[in-house]
């Protein structure tokens, strides 16, 4: 007899809530500090920034794990936004 186990997929606030939790950060604070990294301007992605720029940052200084990491990106991208409309 095979075991039916209960998988949660973590909602994307799931996912803010962790990052605040683990670094201190939250999504305003980060858009804070990649504007200061000349990532973003006022909040908004600049032309030619790479994800995989963000991602690097995110998970050297702040210990993020991928997902995490993009989930940030993602704010700044101005997507978390769309997910909740």
């Amino acid at each position: 007899m095979s075991k039916i186990i209960n998988s949660t997929i973590m909602s994307f606030q799931a996912y803010l809530d962790n990052i605040k939790a683990k670094t201190g950060n939250s999504a305003e604070d980060f858009k804070k500090l990649a504007d200061k990294k000349r990532f973003t301007e006022k909040g908004k992605m600049k032309p030619g920034v790479k994800a995989g720029e963000i991602v690097k940052w995110l998970k050297e200084d702040f210990d993020l794990g991928h997902g995490h990491a993009m989930a940030i990106y993602a704010v700044f991208k101005g997507l978390d936004k769309e997910k909740n409309k």
